[in-house]
């Protein structure tokens, strides 16, 4: 199983919200955000930050699926 953030961008621009403010609400670090674009692995807790930001479930921003 691999991940994927595609409904985390679908979100962010259906409250058009642009990435640059994303990260600065967020606070994710470059290298995090680089991790979420290219859908590799982050941490519950980044996530979970996510989440507080955007006032979210997790399963609002990620989405599993079969290699």
């Amino acid at each position: 199983m691999k991940v994927n953030y595609s409904p985390l961008w679908k979100k962010i621009d259906k409250i058009k919200m642009t990435k640059k403010e994303f990260r600065f609400k967020t606070k994710l670090g470059s290298s995090t955000y680089s991790k979420l674009i290219n859908n590799e692995n982050v941490t519950t807790d980044t996530l979970i930050k996510i989440c507080d930001a955007l006032e979210c479930q997790i399963s609002d921003i990620v989405e599993c699926v079969e290699e």
